[in-house]
């Protein structure tokens, strides 16, 4: 009886929905109102699924179903025809993202090009590059000094006055699309600034926004739920509440004070959010980052981290768009076990993901001269749902921690935590005879945790090259980006450049005298971009002029590459303990990349069958009679293309 009555109630709420959709296209053209229906009547039974095991305990679960029906509606009414023509080309072409020719590139508007005018002025040169997709750092409305490097969202409308305004940023994502580019911003979901409209409204006492977020009026409950929870940023606060005045109370804040974490407990956030995430769909926005997605729900007694009503959320945000944007798709961001990352991918979830784990390991590789732990990664952790890709980086916005999984270091006879301790100290400058120069971030006393910042360069040894003018030292670290880099476009997936690591950029120590800035080390490697910097080393013979002709060569290469838009790798046996080796193929062909992790030359020995057959290299252009016995240089990359 149970059953049939909720087979009952999903039918009425279903009904009710699709009749509320009916109204609200009178006297709308047909096909209009067709197109909505006939995407409504394919979601909504999931949408409402995962809403209803979400707040099935709501007295007005219903009423709230109705106005996101409205949001729907209207988003899609509002809908520019430019754009519901890509959903019709992304419709029938769904994997148009897994793709070769897929490049991406990442950057601050004002550090790279100074507003959005400018980013638009520097579209010839993301061309030059390869680029095809392009994340624009956040550049939302936020305050002016505390505001975790435009994380701290004050209105998801409004873009930062000294960036431009929201018609500039429509104009930009208009201009990027006829160019061929995505553009990707930041859907920060998981929290507001303390400034933002619907936490002003909270201080003032007003029940319905406090609501909104999760407010306290003593210690009680965040006693009860602080014992299980990490600390994110322990050099600037302890725990993860603050009392703010106004309103006089508790406020879960799990980054920074000035960051209320949103209350998806109460339906009314959830319908509040698709309206914005719908509103920034319909400005040409192809991707959307959804920040911190692990911390959206919380259970006393939990960590509140990766709860299954987290994975609801997210599911059905994916059908609101699949409804009213069905072109804009999802990346995820959780930096957390490799296998708690995996789990956000899916068609009906994150379409694509970045992938912390092979980032963590490739830094992890070039410390130690080894792959083990790399491949043992890539053996168990790699592979993805079809239809989803990953989004393979060198280097963030944020801090490197080492997420890799302590049970893949346990097979091999390593100690999670000590390695962690190891590779903090490499690459903080600590350990002898490192090449890094990083800067150590968030050190926690309670547990010993910590991460590093630093620029690509800087980590990889070319500021310690430079500082000595010592050429042998650069070209390592000129060859330790190449690399990671080329592994990046290579491994499967979406590679994405950190704007500034083409040119060498090295860390920025001056952040350190900017009182909006000193307090959070990520700084140092969020210098602006230096276009007198790229002028000159576009001929120039030395380790930076180097880096770009090489970095721009392999983007080139990857784009003529059908085998690297695939997501599986098989991996091959090297027989030398610093060479990574992995097979590549499609209905194309094979394809072979192997790598070189250390400083020397090495040999390496690839299993027999298509290794005893002639091969060139794309990226030297040398043809080998066979390859099982490979002479590789330090630091050498070669993509191995049967003849």
């Amino acid at each position: 009886m149970e059953a049939y009555f909720s087979a009952k109630s999903r039918e009425r709420l279903l009904r009710s929905c699709r009749e509320r959709a009916l109204s609200n296209f009178k006297g709308r053209p047909k096909a209009e109102r067709e197109a909505l229906l006939s995407r409504f009547d394919v979601f909504a039974p999931r949408l409402i699924d995962q809403l209803h095991g979400l707040y099935h305990d709501q007295y007005d679960f219903g009423l709230h179903l109705s106005a996101l029906t409205d949001v729907l509606c209207e988003a899609w009414k509002s809908r520019p025809k430019k754009l519901r023509e890509t959903d019709e080309a992304r419709l029938e072409n769904s994997e148009w993202f897994r793709s070769h020719k897929m490049a991406g590139a990442v950057c601050y508007v004002d550090l790279f090009a100074g507003d959005l005018k400018g980013v638009e002025a520097k579209i010839p040169y993301l061309l030059e590059l390869g680029i095809t997709y392009l994340h624009l750092m956040p550049l939302f409305k936020s305050p002016e000094q505390e505001n975790d490097g435009g994380y701290a969202v004050s209105s998801y409308r409004e873009v930062n006055p000294a960036l431009g305004t929201v018609k500039q940023l429509e104009k930009l994502a208009t201009k990027l699309a006829a160019n061929g580019i995505s553009l990707v911003l930041d859907f920060i979901n998981n929290h507001t600034s303390d400034e933002h409209e619907w936490a002003e409204r909270a201080k003032k006492g007003e029940a319905e926004f406090q609501d909104y977020y999760y407010i306290f009026d003593d210690r009680r409950i965040p006693d009860a739920f602080e014992p299980n929870l990490r600390e994110i940023f322990p050099e600037v606060r302890r725990g993860n509440y603050s009392w703010h005045e106004p309103p006089g109370k508790w406020i879960w804040t799990t980054f920074h004070n000035y960051q209320w974490d949103l209350n998806y407990r109460n339906p009314a956030v959830f319908v509040a959010m698709v309206r914005e995430m719908l509103f920034l769909a319909n400005l040409g926005v192809d991707f959307l980052r959804l920040d911190a997605v692990p911390f959206t729900w919380k259970v006393q007694g939990t960590v509140c981290e990766n709860l299954p009503q987290a994975h609801d959320i997210i599911r059905a945000l994916n059908a609101c768009a699949r409804i009213a944007a069905p072109g804009l798709l999802f990346k995820s961001e959780a930096i957390v076990h490799p296998d708690d990352v995996i789990a956000y991918v899916a068609p009906d979830k994150c379409q694509v993901s970045y992938n912390p784990t092979v980032m963590a390991l490739l830094w992890e590789s070039l410390a130690t001269r080894e792959v083990r732990l790399l491949r043992e990664s890539l053996k168990y952790r790699f592979t993805l749902p079809e239809g989803t890709a990953w989004i393979n980086y060198v280097r963030s916005h944020d801090d490197i921690g080492w997420s890799f999984a302590d049970e893949d270091a346990a097979t091999l006879g390593i100690n999670g935590f000590d390695h962690r301790n190891f590779l903090n100290q490499f690459y903080c400058g600590d350990f002898p005879g490192t090449f890094s120069k990083g800067v150590k971030f968030q050190y926690n006393p309670s547990n010993g945790d910590m991460r590093v910042c630093g620029t690509t360069a800087s980590l990889a040894g070319l500021e310690r090259g430079l500082e000595m003018e010592n050429e042998a030292w650069a070209a390592d670290a000129v060859g330790r980006i190449l690399l990671m880099y080329g592994l990046c476009m290579s491994i499967g997936g979406i590679p994405l450049l950190y704007l500034g690591d083409e040119t060498g950029t090295l860390n920025d120590y001056s952040y350190s005298s900017d009182p909006g800035k000193k307090g959070d080390n990520r700084w140092v490697h969020r210098p602006a971009f230096d276009w007198q910097l790229l002028e000159q080393i576009r001929e120039e013979k030395g380790p930076r002029g180097r880096l770009f002709r090489g970095l721009k060569k392999l983007l080139g290469l990857r784009a003529e590459t059908p085998q690297f838009a695939e997501n599986g790798v098989r991996l091959l046996q090297t027989h030398h303990a610093s060479v990574l080796a992995f097979e590549k193929s499609n209905s194309r062909g094979k394809l072979c990349v192997v790598a070189n992790f250390c400083e020397h030359p090495v040999i390496a020995h690839l299993p027999n069958g298509d290794s005893l057959m002639p091969h060139r290299d794309l990226i030297t252009g040398r043809e080998y009679p066979e390859i099982g016995h490979l002479d590789l240089e330090p630091y050498q990359l070669m993509w191995l293309q049967r003849l």
